[in-house]
């Protein structure tokens, strides 16, 4: 929790009614998770939320009004909020039965007249407007607060904007040049009748350029905006990260190129945008801040999803092959440690912080290694139901052999990145925790096997990957599935599997996923199993209306542990998955185990992928 989080709550009120901050006095202040890129992961600079109220987890929304401090938090984080929040806060649990949402809670409980005040440039434009309309229909108005945000006032020790190295990613890793890439959003734009698209997600700016970098832990982006046009190129950044290579590889060195280089601050970015004025169409996605869009005119700007978020979802085949030889490194690395947790658990000196840094170990001796893609969450029995848990000093516990244990972990690689969860248990399990751990692989199986027409999105095959719980009264708090970039963030769109996935874009071929069903039994256990699966046509006996059909490809080759998994609740086609996918474990794995010299692991995935029968 905050230091002094009554006292950081007294300070930011006081700034309410500031007039060298504020027009007029505010009755409340919105603070999203968010920074000006609307990253869901922040560097340590941004994490205002964290700042003010102790919580520590990716996905918050914030009010304080006078009298009240409420914080909005989705199924992943109840229980990490519940630990982290004082007194001074009421934690809102974001989706369940009778919580309002934000918007929906201040035009309840606002008097009429109300100014609630939100920093226009943390705030997409999407979520502004439905602020606004929320708030104006008891008669209150949506405020934008440009000249500083509140809470970076009453931060006196705000850590500085990371300007880390970036580098450039060759050919080998990209599969395509920036160049090439720069003319296909150039036919997007002329499709659109565009003139000039602007680029304010990290991510999409470091596939575009083929730069990586690391301003943001386990995200390997670097701080920027990017304005393409028909002709040339901007990218606003830090002039420090601009090496040599940086310059040759944009082609900077030479008269003539297509790419110019500003600063990256607000002044650079206002007078950027600002001179598009006039020049015809601008490209600018609503999940962009309603700070930049109040700089363009309205009837000039298009405001769909920005073409680089499926150009980039979409892997081409470097990336696709570069994937898959990335998950054969990264499954030795935790075969290796699954292994490891065998042996060494009984002897009572492992605990999650400790088994989790050797984990980190293992992968960081892979070729190809950049960092992790997250934190590691390694979690031991009731710390299992956390669902985004991560091991504090506070809340370390043994991993022991009474106990169940979950490892949600991942790695970036130059090829690749990967993100993958198996729960084990070291003893001997319940029967429960038998049922619900292959409940939860037959919602895993039943994904995975899924064939589905093109066009379909991630809403529609949510409920294939619960329906084994829910024949049972179980379920989950979180989504199934997330898109996951090349060597880049962990978690991308516009793809997901997930109830709320409404809106996101259709699955296609080429795009990456998670599939990760899981149970969480609070205070005892938590269970997922996470594969990354990459979309691909499927060979079916019909095609309707030539539609066309697609279906999922397991990256990840790690094994299920089999004394988890009750057979006789598997179907004879469950089973077969099950069987066929150790093989390929057993197969692809081992070859890359002989390659590496690791005989002992070998014959531990042998022994882990034998085949399993019903008796």
């Amino acid at each position: 929790m905050s230091a002094n989080s009554m006292q950081l709550l007294k300070d930011l009120r006081a700034c309410f009614s500031n007039v060298e901050l504020v027009d007029q006095p505010l009755d409340a202040y919105i603070v999203p998770y968010n920074d000006q890129h609307q990253s869901e992961y922040l560097a340590d600079c941004d994490k205002r939320i964290t700042f003010i109220s102790g919580f520590s987890g990716s996905s918050a929304t914030v009010i304080v009004t006078k009298d009240a401090a409420l914080l909005w938090t989705d199924g992943r984080y109840f229980l990490q909020a519940e630990r982290e929040l004082d007194e001074s806060w009421t934690l809102m649990k974001d989706g369940l039965p009778g919580v309002p949402r934000p918007d929906e809670w201040l035009k309840k409980n606002l008097k009429s007249g109300s100014r609630v005040g939100v920093d226009p440039f943390l705030i997409s434009k999407k979520l502004y407007e439905k602020f606004t309309k929320s708030v104006k229909t008891n008669g209150s108005t949506l405020v934008p607060v440009a000249q500083k945000h509140l809470v970076d006032v009453v931060w006196k020790n705000q850590p500085p904007r990371p300007t880390n190295p970036v580098i450039p990613l060759g050919l080998e890793f990209a599969g395509t040049s920036w160049q090439d890439k720069a003319s296909l959003i150039r036919s997007k734009l002329k499709d659109n009748n565009c003139t000039a698209l602007i680029v304010t997600a990290l991510d999409e700016i470091a596939w575009f350029f083929n730069l990586r970098g690391s301003d943001i832990e386990f995200n390997p982006v670097f701080f920027s905006f990017a304005i393409i046009g028909l002709e040339s190129v901007s990218l606003l950044i830090d002039s420090k990260q601009v090496s040599d290579d940086v310059k040759s590889h944009l082609g900077l060195n030479g008269p003539g190129g297509e790419v110019k280089v500003f600063p990256y601050n607000s002044e650079t970015l206002k007078e950027q945008i600002t001179s598009l004025k006039g020049k015809g169409k601008v490209w600018l996605s609503e999940k962009a801040s309603f700070g930049l869009h109040s700089l363009l005119v309205a009837d000039d700007t298009f405001t769909d999803e920005s073409p680089i978020q499926i150009a980039k979802a979409v892997k081409n085949a470097t990336e696709i092959e570069g994937m898959k030889n990335a998950h054969l490194r990264d499954a030795v690395a935790l075969c290796e440690y699954l292994r490891w947790l065998e042996v060494a658990v009984p002897g009572g000196s492992i605990d999650e912080i400790s088994a989790a840094a050797h984990l980190d170990h293992l992968r960081s001796k892979q070729k190809d290694f950049v960092s992790l893609s997250f934190s590691t969450i390694s979690s031991s029995g009731p710390n299992g139901a956390v669902i985004h848990y991560r091991p504090t000093e506070a809340t370390n516990r043994k991993v022991t052999t009474e106990e169940m244990y979950l490892v949600d972990s991942g790695a970036q690689f130059k090829d690749g990145t990967t993100d993958v969860t198996r729960t084990v248990h070291l003893g001997t399990p319940s029967q429960f925790q038998r049922e619900c751990y292959t409940r939860v692989l037959k919602g895993h199986i039943s994904l995975a096997l899924a064939v589905f027409p093109n066009q379909t999105k991630g809403h529609q095959l949510d409920v294939i990957a619960r329906q084994s719980l829910w024949n049972v009264g179980l379920d989950y708090l979180h989504g199934t599935g997330h898109g996951v970039g090349s060597y880049l963030n962990v978690h991308e769109g516009p793809q997901s599997i997930s109830p709320k996935a409404v809106e996101a874009a259709a699955i296609e071929a080429g795009m990456i996923l998670s599939d990760e069903p899981g149970y969480y039994e609070d205070g005892e256990f938590g269970i997922r199993i996470e594969n990354l699966v990459l979309v691909v046509p499927a060979s079916t006996k019909h095609n309707f209306k030539s539609k066309g059909f697609l279906t999922f490809e397991a990256l990840t080759l790690v094994p299920m542990q089999q004394k988890l998994i009750d057979v006789s609740l598997l179907t004879a086609t469950e089973l077969e998955w099950l069987n066929h996918y150790h093989a390929m474990c057993r197969d692809k794995v081992g070859q890359e185990l002989e390659k590496q010299g690791k005989q002992g692991v070998l014959e531990w995935l042998k022994r882990e992928t034998s085949v399993m029968t019903k008796a």
